[in-house]
């Protein structure tokens, strides 16, 4: 499968994003927006991002670094598991991408471009992230109600935290269905967590399922993780196209309309 780049043009820069398309047909298809997890956008992840378009779904990658300038996933692995340097990596790139501002310009410089295009089902995308990535992902469900139909966070942290933007205060905005899956062993998520992010989508209603894979360790869903777990990534798998698929329906056979004026943002 081909990986194509765009430059999506925002008020901080070009955020460099991969686009996965379906090899066969010719759609519409549904549209995905793939949140990155802390290393950042490379072949491992891209592998990921190709085995979601080949289900039928257009896929869009965005680099979430893009403020800090170029830079080496490989390096960033160093950083990130290095206790003297973790603290760089964190202030340097993890803030970047995470920061609430920075999410909702990347985020809707990213689905802005999934509703005008021609391939895109006229509806709303689903949303997956992996690490931090998995955060945004249950950020994008509360912020952009009207665009996410179904988002899947995958070891995750901080998902309930005491934060005053913790994404579970986002519940109540919340029209996607949602999927959760924290690692057994994951300091970022403890079980303290997901007991207060299951009450609060409880109690706003929202179609939901949290699960705690057993055995798994934060990254267990990536192949160059030194986390990963095979089988247990292929559980993930059912689950994320379980979702998906049951959120977003089948690929649209139908042309697609003009896109309508964005008021999703939460302001």
């Amino acid at each position: 499968m081909a990986r194509t780049t765009i430059d999506l043009s925002t008020r901080d820069g070009i955020c460099k994003t991969s686009l996965f398309r379906p090899d066969s047909g010719s759609g519409p298809w549904p549209g995905v927006l793939f949140f990155m997890d802390g290393v950042g956008p490379r072949e491992a992840l891209f592998e990921m991002a190709e085995r979601i378009a080949q289900r039928g779904y257009v896929v869009a990658l965005p680099d979430l670094f893009y403020r800090v300038g170029t830079y080496e996933p490989r390096k960033l692995w160093r950083l990130m598991f290095d206790p003297v340097t973790r603290k760089q990596w964190e202030t340097r790139f993890y803030d970047s991408a995470m920061d609430v501002e920075h999410f909702m310009i990347d985020a809707e410089a990213v689905l802005d471009f999934l509703e005008t295009e021609p391939d895109v089902a006229d509806c709303r995308v689903g949303a997956t992230g992996y690490g931090m990535g998995g955060t945004l992902a249950l950020r994008a469900a509360g912020t952009f109600p009207e665009c996410i139909g179904a988002a899947a966070s995958f070891h995750g942290g901080e998902l309930a935290s005491d934060d005053a933007e913790s994404p579970h205060h986002l519940a109540p905005r919340m029209k996607a269905q949602i999927y959760v899956a924290g690692a057994i062993d994951d300091p970022t998520f403890p079980f303290r967590m997901k007991q207060r992010l299951e009450t609060a989508l409880r109690h706003a209603e929202v179609n939901h399922m949290i699960e705690t894979y057993a055995c798994a360790k934060n990254g267990w869903t990536i192949p160059d993780h030194p986390a990963f777990d095979a089988p247990l990534a292929e559980r993930h798998w059912r689950a994320l196209f379980a979702l998906f698929d049951g959120a977003l329906g089948p690929p649209m056979t139908t042309t697609k309309t003009s896109p309508s004026a964005r008021q999703h943002a939460a302001r």
